[in-house]
């Protein structure tokens, strides 16, 4: 299966969510699940908002099969609207 991860990230750096996010990709990948790569950093410095940064997670989320939610995912609004655009859209869904 195909997954992307919901993670809260708000005033986290990339190595601490990379860091965070290690271990789970591990085990989805030994599960035989295929998991996409969401921390975008191909922006322009600087010039991304969260809101350029939820618009990009959207787009990959209609290109996967299931959303695993981290723990955490009901307190970060960027979080919320993807399991919502998950769960109204009919992609599996997965919570820790």
């Amino acid at each position: 299966m195909k997954v992307m991860i919901s993670q809260p990230m708000r005033g986290k750096t990339e190595e601490q969510i990379r860091t965070e996010r290690k271990e789970l990709v591990e085990k989805l990948t030994k599960e035989g699940h295929d998991v996409v790569d969401t921390v975008f950093d191909d922006f322009p410095n600087g010039q991304a908002t969260p809101l350029h940064y939820l618009a990009k997670s959207i787009e990959f989320l209609a290109n996967v099969d299931c959303l695993v939610c981290m723990q955490g995912w009901e307190n970060a609004r960027g979080c919320r609207i993807e399991e919502q655009c998950a769960r109204e859209y009919g992609k599996f869904i997965m919570y820790l």
